[in-house]
């Protein structure tokens, strides 16, 4: 185990800034344990590592263990927001200024594991949230591999995600049976043939890549303030009731974040955390079991 004690300078909270990574309350790679302590399990540059990651009063502790374990501590401060500068954000709107307000030590989070979030947020393409973190949970379990760490009593059982390469041998039946369609499988399988960490502008160019998922890996793996995922079932939403008390389509949502460019992911974010979307009543994105067909 490998130990960093670092001092953000800054008030942080750490669970609502780690947290924009956490695919669904089973994610293998991702769990908060009971005495408030977040773990990440992560395939890093230097192999499989796990993260723990805890606050003792203004001093964050950062425990690892594996092979990646210096390159999770080495990348603990731009986890927790260190590399991202919230002032940026000048809220133009009361709506806005409440939810920078009531979000006080959240700041953008950045993993630099681009394929980390680029399978699952194909997994999320054009179904609902459920469907998609109930086959990131069984992939996972299936192809990750068990996450170094301490045993005994309290340490979680997280399962490191795939390397790239690896998604490509995941048998077509597998795929079905996690209840994941044809596209979204021949999607990530061909991305799996294209390194994408170190040249992110190459995701647009990838079958079955578009807006909205780009918008989605770089929010998570660059922290990027301004990426908006554009296609979004809910966003559009979020975004018109917080300003007009009125859905949106894109379009819409778009104009009405226009004066906060380089900033519009960051107040999307805000306003989600802060409950604004209305009542949800009506029609929804239906669940589609593909495993029965």
């Amino acid at each position: 185990m490998l130990t960093r004690r670092w001092t953000p300078g800054y008030p942080l909270d750490v669970r609502g800034t780690v947290g924009v990574h956490r695919r669904g309350a089973g994610d293998p790679a991702h769990t908060v344990t009971p005495d408030g302590a977040v773990w990440r399990a992560s395939h890093t540059p230097d192999g499989p590592g796990t993260l723990r990651v805890g606050a003792n009063g203004g001093e964050v502790v950062g425990q690892a263990w594996g092979d990646g374990a210096g390159w999770l501590l080495d990348a603990l401060p731009a986890l927790l927001g260190a590399t991202d500068d919230p002032s940026a954000l000048q809220p133009r709107h009361a709506v806005v200024a409440s939810a920078v307000a009531a979000a006080r030590g959240l700041r953008m989070s950045r993993t630099d594991r681009v394929w980390e979030a680029l399978a699952p947020a194909v997994l999320e393409q054009k179904v609902t949230g459920r469907e998609a973190w109930r086959a990131w949970r069984a992939l996972l379990r299936r192809y990750g591999s068990p996450a170094p760490g301490p045993d005994g009593a309290g340490a979680p059982c997280l399962h490191v995600p795939p390397p790239r390469e690896r998604w490509a041998e995941i048998p077509s039946w597998e795929w079905h049976r996690a209840g994941v369609e044809p596209v979204r499988m021949r999607t990530v399988v061909g991305a799996s043939a294209v390194e994408v960490e170190h040249r992110p502008e190459r995701l647009a160019a990838l079958p079955g890549i578009g807006p909205w998922t780009v918008a989605e890996v770089l929010g998570r793996a660059h922290g990027d303030p301004d990426a908006v995922a554009v296609g979004d079932y809910h966003l559009p939403r979020i975004v018109g009731v917080a300003f007009t008390g009125e859905p949106v389509d894109d379009d819409g949502m778009l104009e009405l974040l226009a004066p906060y460019a380089g900033q519009r992911g960051r107040v999307i974010r805000l306003l989600a955390l802060a409950g604004h979307g209305g009542e949800r009543r009506g029609p929804r994105m239906p669940t589609r079991r593909y495993r029965d067909i």
